[in-house]
């Protein structure tokens, strides 16, 4: 349930923090002009987070030939981040429901550069494995903390908008990680590349230090019109609000959707969608990587569109559940088809891209069904679903790939064969069709709870 009264945080008493002379002054001192700079600030290093999540694409010729890694043992390179951001996602939501998202976005970013700097400087298996599972740490802490920053600073019917924005920084993060990251490789070196982003993620760090406030209150603003009251949960609270969600059918719904469109989409942009292409079309790491980057776009519009017309129409099931449904059908094309033409190949990537914005309102379905000072831990379970998905996908995939191994190498990437490429697309375009039946069965739920509700005593 969402409060939608206005009111003043309970991020601690009003703080009559002075603010900034100058040029910022008329910037600082509008809680509504803040509130965009300091969601900037957190956004930049959500760029970051998916930059590096999703590089692994891109530097799969690296990693493979560098450490003579098995599809299985790749995989787990890419998934030991997403295993770690996983685990950190419910603890995050405590941290910021308690100690709010400045100190928890700064303290992630600080984090995740040092693990991009081991990244860079390692030179075993083991090394990549423990530096990457860092980044997930660091990086694990960002997006929820940026929804509990909007669920302070913006409207309850802002906030699927918002999510969708965010979503949309993932997108412009993935386009880095595709063509922009395969160019900086192939200029300079991927482990020079990897030090640059740990030197840009220190100083966003600082930046987020800086400008991100827990509340209007505390940046010693006035509270903005219908932004809904925000109060911090005390332990015993969030333990009651985490048996609620254990004990919730729609949560359990809501996570097996995520798990399914986030695990799909972040699985094929962010690793086995490069080397697809390079083995059963025979493109070079770049020209593949182009691939990715529509996909990439697809996110960049996907989700602010989609997050924008639910809002819009106050409507939350019919998105989910028609966009994972179509997710579903772009995978099973490849899967059927094996070696379509590419123009189809494209639009699905760029569908994988743009539907996971129908996964992204389970986040604000299940923030909705929760009290407003619980929406950190409430979004933070269904998120680590999603990264749940993104760990598992990979190495079962990687695992199956394995099977229909050739013995060549194709571009510096170990080949597979084309029919087992089709079983790794049919593994998420069945995930995708649990996931799109769990939507169905959410929504019926629903509608049933409405026509209750709306009934005569």
């Amino acid at each position: 349930m969402t409060d939608r009264t206005a009111g003043r945080s309970d991020d601690g008493p009003a703080r009559s923090a002075p603010v900034e002379p100058g040029p910022l002054r008329g910037l600082l001192g509008d809680p509504r002009k803040r509130r965009w700079i300091a969601w900037g600030a957190l956004a930049l290093v959500f760029l970051l987070v998916n930059l590096h999540r999703l590089s692994t694409g891109v530097l799969s010729e690296e990693l493979t030939a560098g450490f003579d890694l098995s599809a299985a043992q790749l995989g787990s390179v890419h998934a030991a981040f997403f295993i770690v951001y996983a685990i950190v996602q419910i603890p995050t939501g405590v941290l910021v429901d308690r100690i709010g998202p400045r100190y928890v976005g700064a303290g992630g970013a600080i984090v995740l550069s040092i693990g991009a700097i081991g990244f860079a400087l390692g030179d075993s298996y083991v090394a990549a494995l423990v530096s990457r599972a860092v980044i997930g740490l660091g990086g694990g802490v960002i997006f929820i903390s940026i929804l509990r920053f909007c669920a302070n600073w913006y409207r309850a019917d802002e906030f699927a908008t918002m999510t969708g924005m965010t979503g949309a920084i993932a997108g412009l993060g993935a386009i880095f990680a595709t063509l922009p990251l395969a160019l900086a490789v192939g200029a300079v070196g991927w482990r020079p590349s990897i030090l640059f982003l740990a030197f840009v993620g220190l100083c966003s760090g600082v930046a987020a230090y800086l400008l991100v406030r827990n509340s209007p209150e505390d940046a010693g603003l006035e509270p903005i019109e219908n932004v809904p009251r925000q109060p911090s949960m005390t332990l015993a609270e969030t333990g009651s609000h985490l048996r609620g969600l254990a004990q919730d059918p729609a949560q359990w719904l809501l996570s097996a959707v995520f798990f399914a469109a986030s695990g799909a989409f972040l699985t094929l942009i962010g690793l086995w969608g490069v080397p697809y292409l390079v083995v059963v079309y025979g493109m070079d790491v770049q020209t593949a990587s182009i691939f990715t980057l529509i996909g990439a776009i697809g996110t960049l519009v996907g989700g602010p569109a989609i997050g924008w017309l639910s809002d819009r129409y106050e409507n939350r099931h019919v998105p989910i559940s028609v966009g994972v449904g179509l997710f579903a059908l772009a995978h099973a094309t490849i899967a059927a088809t094996g070696r379509p033409p590419l123009v189809i190949v494209a639009v699905v990537y760029f569908l994988s891209g743009f539907l996971v914005g129908s996964g992204l309102l389970t986040l604000t379905v299940v923030k909705e069904r929760y009290p407003a000072g619980a929406s950190g831990v409430a979004t933070s379970t269904v998120n680590a679903a999603g990264f749940v998905g993104a760990s598992i996908l990979p190495w079962v995939m990687g695992t199956a790939l394995d099977a229909y191994r050739t013995g060549e190498v194709v571009g510096g990437t170990v080949a597979y064969t084309e029919f087992g490429y089709r079983v790794a697309f049919g593994i998420t375009a069945a995930t995708l069709t649990v996931g799109f039946l769990c939507s169905l069965i959410l929504w019926r739920a629903e509608r049933r709870r409405n026509s209750v509700d709306d009934a005569p005593a």
